[in-house]
């Protein structure tokens, strides 16, 4: 559980995302429809630095499942690099904009961005959350 304070913090500086890597998890999420598409997202300080697409093992339209064996690479290569996993990201091709049941009850980053992208007026646009106990609040993303 991330202390009150810290979450606080994390919920006022946002997830600060150059532009680049915005485009990147939107063509990521556009290429895998049907199914939902995932991935992280490392960096340092608030300030993401890479994403990393992961594959949905469940390969399904209304859930996701990182592929176990991709998540633990990266977790490595994050850790060598001396990153932070800074957000997990994943689509919603059919809604909702916000954190399902499902992404509620399977949250297990407290500390991360739960990054949801969403259909909206025929573009892809996505929005941040924090999640913990069940409950989400709204993160700002940032573009640098």
């Amino acid at each position: 559980m991330v202390d009150p304070l810290d979450y606080d913090l994390l919920a006022a500086s946002g997830l600060w995302l150059p532009a680049h890597l915005w485009e990147q998890m939107r063509e990521d999420v556009q290429a895998r429809l049907p199914q939902e598409a995932c991935g992280l997202v490392g960096g340092l300080q608030r300030r993401a630095l890479q994403v990393f697409p992961v594959a949905n093992a469940l390969n399904s339209p209304v859930r996701y499942r990182m592929a176990p064996e991709e998540q633990i690479r990266i977790f490595l290569s994050l850790e060598k690099l001396g990153w932070d996993l800074l957000a997990i990201y994943h689509s919603h091709p059919a809604g909702p904009d916000h954190p399902s049941p499902t992404d509620l009850a399977d949250a297990a980053y407290p500390e991360s961005v739960y990054l949801i992208w969403f259909p909206q007026e025929g573009e892809w646009t996505c929005r941040g959350f924090l999640i913990q106990d069940g409950q989400y609040i709204d993160i700002p993303i940032r573009f640098v």
